[in-house]
């Protein structure tokens, strides 16, 4: 396995002529989407791969300056108005670029995605972090019902491991169509999502009429043209675990998936029967862990209400965040009525339909040292997407905070592309947190 180097940052011009460019054009957005959503991951690469200490990183943003086909080129940029460190200090972590190489060398900018995540990996697993898993898993399809008006959660189960083996350790299971997995499914992470396959129930529907038509007297039986029909525009989506539990002898999970109009991944959601698998091909965890202290501000829609659902009944900081809650039908506003806040999963799997009266969304601050989390809903009649959207949170927030006085020191949101790039900069300059304690993730994109 080829090492991961770090080249000599003295002579940048030097540096790079030592290496080969891909010379395609899509290369600049990429780099862009890098450095815009990945920072915490280019830190990552520095701290696992370079001899920059924690202190030094402390001090510096990353960005990419260059992709090649033996590796990326990282830049340091010192942090000046987030420090309190001599110029001398800063200036010595200014414009560093570090090369870190691929573990084999790519031809096309197509072969960039499968060496960014061995890198990530490896710096995870050099860093003692969780990772991205490329790992199939096959999951039985239980039911499917409506938990809000446009939120269809699935119900999913797979074998439980022998009871001598701990729920998160790797084993091969069959579900009981005979299909084999290796499975580790978490059961006290929030945000942990999963690449869905949509053409694996695409093909599977094709054979089971394949089947049926070599029954009827002309035994007609598709052909290859209107087979590659099935293909479908978008074969993969991202979906977030909602939770997971273990139940008797299986394990057993909820996916709940946001419908809106006439999209791959909610078409498919709708047609999911009982009795049928649904596979998944990547799987990751969420970046939450600066969440466990201080006050938390959690701002989501409906792609990311699962993900928040699931930190809140694992949350154990003792101060509960705000959520603001953006969806475009007040329908949608009562996916967290049911949610209880805990600090642990004692109890996981004994309160799916619990509404009692722990449950309270109640908007006055007070109730915080009840241990109740506040929901600042916002209804928009319109997609969740854009500039504009990212400017409506911003002054809501503002709104509130004139009325509930309260230090927001750490913020956390999913949200879509263009709004997630507007809104990082408008929470930084309201809060005067840095970049590290406003997550803003990406979690769709408006086509």
């Amino acid at each position: 396995m080829t090492n991961l180097l770090l080249a000599t940052t003295e002579n940048t011009n030097n540096q790079n002529s030592q290496y080969t460019p891909l010379n395609d054009p899509e290369i600049a957005g990429v780099v862009a989407h890098i450095n815009e959503e990945h920072l915490d991951e280019l830190l990552g690469f520095l701290n696992a791969f370079t001899s920059l200490s924690t202190a030094e990183l402390d001090l510096v943003d990353a960005q990419i300056t260059d992709i090649y086909a033996e590796g990326i080129a990282i830049q340091t940029r010192s942090k000046n108005s987030e420090t309190q460190q001599t110029d001398a200090q800063n200036n010595s972590l200014h414009d560093q670029t570090f090369f870190i190489a691929f573990a084999a060398p790519i031809s096309q900018l197509d072969d960039l995605q499968a060496q960014y995540i061995l890198l990530k990996q490896r710096a995870d697993k050099k860093l003692g972090k969780k990772t991205i898993k490329l790992t199939k898993q096959v999951f039985d399809v239980q039911s499917s019902y409506r938990v809000s008006k446009n939120m269809l959660r699935l119900e999913l189960s797979m074998p439980s491991l022998d009871s001598d083996t701990p729920l998160n350790n790797t084993a091969q299971l069959s579900n009981a169509k005979g299909a084999t997995s290796s499975t580790s499914v978490p059961t006290n992470e929030a945000g942990y999502a999963y690449l869905f396959d949509l053409e694996h129930n695409a093909m599977t529907n094709a054979l089971m009429n394949d089947s049926t038509d070599d029954n009827k007297a002309d035994n007609r039986k598709s052909d290859d043209s209107e087979k590659e029909n099935i293909r479908l525009a978008r074969p993969h989506c991202y979906y977030t675990l909602r939770k997971a539990w273990q139940a008797d002898d299986e394990i057993q999970a909820w996916v709940d998936v946001f419908l809106h109009g006439d999209t791959p991944g909610g078409n498919w959601a709708t047609a999911l029967q009982a009795g049928e698998t649904v596979v998944t091909k990547r799987e990751f965890p969420e970046k939450v862990e600066h969440l466990r202290d201080g006050q938390a501000v959690l701002i989501v829609d409906e792609t990311s209400m699962p993900t928040a659902a699931r930190l809140l009944e694992l949350w154990s900081n003792p101060i509960p965040p705000l959520v603001i809650c953006v969806t475009q039908d007040a329908g949608d506003q009562s996916y967290f009525d049911t949610v209880k806040m805990r600090s642990g999963i004692d109890n996981i799997g004994n309160d799916n339909n619990n509404t009692d009266s722990d449950t309270n969304n109640d908007c006055n601050t007070e109730s915080r040292e009840d241990n109740h989390f506040t929901v600042l809903p916002i209804v928009t009649n319109q997609p969740n997407s854009g500039a504009e959207l990212a400017t409506l949170i911003d002054s809501n927030l503002g709104d509130y905070l004139t009325n509930n006085p309260l230090q927001v020191d750490k913020v956390w949101g999913a949200l879509e592309a263009n709004t997630a790039k507007a809104l990082r900069p408008l929470l930084k300059d309201r809060l005067e947190l840095s970049r590290t304690d406003v997550v803003v993730k990406v979690y769709w994109r408006h086509d």
